[in-house]
């Protein structure tokens, strides 16, 4: 080894000043980054090349960053935040949490269309050749499968009925339809309003034959795709289909939140199981079952019900926005991982 790799100055050779790279120094620092960082070589293969030892070669590209010769950026789309992602990811135990910047226009409007747009491109890095992909009734999923451009071959399944059986075709059949002609795969829609006046008139829904045929699928599905939405008007299906009495009932039970017609309070306990009965959607027991449950909400007013529905452990990961996120990151004590998909009220 020669004196200038015993400087203990990164890079300089003996008797340089600390605070200049000689022209010699520079093409060497420029050229041992090149291998190291684009060509993917190892510090001792740059060393053999050189003919210097492996610690002079940490030195130098130590140096190469501290002159700026090297710059490393880890730069996501503009649209995405990175930070806030891996906070909500963190906070809440989910597999994916992905946080769009919320469109300064539209700050108070629940699920910007873009959440659809970034949920599509999430689900085609889940879903894999051979999946069943559920989608439940949701304007978020509505815009998701608006914009798939991209699946693997897959069975798509709808998982509730629809809010008024006169919209389906441009609804959630239209979705479930979308995303089987992108992935190749079969569709299996649900030609049926999501509430029936009754349990009876739901119970004979769920046994004629197209229904049924859908149903058989729900054990089966291994992704799927839900909304969320808040109990007030507007921002839940479920809500605006109920009577004022029904409302108030629902309300008098600490209702916070509903996602595919399964109702939730504050800390995400079930209530109102009884709603359940009159409507044709997946089970949350077999909700709890699947493997990934992309969950897709936003805006500021849906906050408290998407912190409601991940503390259900209903939801393995969330599409959402950044006026959501910053609500959730301060919204009470870290709940229990989402991933510990255990019943909370232990039924």
């Amino acid at each position: 080894m020669n004196r200038s790799e015993e400087n203990p100055v990164s890079g300089m050779s003996a008797g340089r000043s600390a605070m200049r790279m000689g022209p010699a120094e520079l093409v060497q620092a420029a050229a041992m980054a090149r291998r190291f960082y684009l060509e993917g070589k190892s510090k001792i293969q740059i060393a053999e090349e050189f003919g210097v030892s492996r610690f002079k070669v940490a030195r130098v590209l130590e140096t190469a960053l501290e002159r700026d010769l090297v710059r490393i950026e880890i730069r996501v789309p503009a649209e995405l935040d990175a930070e806030r992602s891996d906070a909500l990811r963190a906070r809440y135990g989910l597999r994916h949490a992905v946080v769009v910047e919320s469109p300064a226009e539209a700050e108070e409007s629940p699920d910007p269309e873009n959440l659809g747009e970034v949920a599509a491109d999430l689900l085609g890095e889940l879903v894999n050749e051979g999946d069943v992909l559920g989608l439940a009734w949701g304007r978020s999923t509505i815009h998701m499968a608006a914009a798939l451009d991209r699946l693997p071959p897959c069975t798509v399944v709808q998982l509730t009925g629809v809010y008024d059986a006169g919209t389906a075709e441009r609804g959630s059949v239209e979705a479930v339809r979308r995303a089987a002609q992108v992935s190749g795969g079969d569709a299996h829609p649900i030609y049926a309003p999501m509430l029936l006046p009754d349990a009876a008139t739901a119970t004979a829904l769920r046994n004629q034959t197209g229904i049924a045929r859908a149903f058989e699928y729900f054990d089966k599905v291994t992704v799927a795709c839900v909304s969320i939405g808040s109990w007030e008007p507007g921002i839940s299906t479920v809500h605006d289909m109920l009577s004022d009495e029904e409302r108030a009932h629902y309300a008098s039970l600490g209702v916070a939140a509903e996602m595919s017609a399964h109702l939730f309070d504050a800390e995400g306990r079930r209530v109102g199981r009884d709603l359940g009965e009159r409507c044709i959607t997946v089970e949350a027991d077999r909700l709890r079952r699947i493997p990934e449950v992309v969950a897709i909400a936003g805006g500021h007013r849906k906050a408290a019900a998407i912190d409601a529905v991940l503390r259900s452990g209903l939801v393995t990961s969330l599409v959402t926005d950044t006026a959501a996120a910053d609500a959730l990151m301060t919204a009470g004590p870290a709940p229990r991982p989402a991933l510990n998909r255990a019943d909370p009220d232990g039924s």
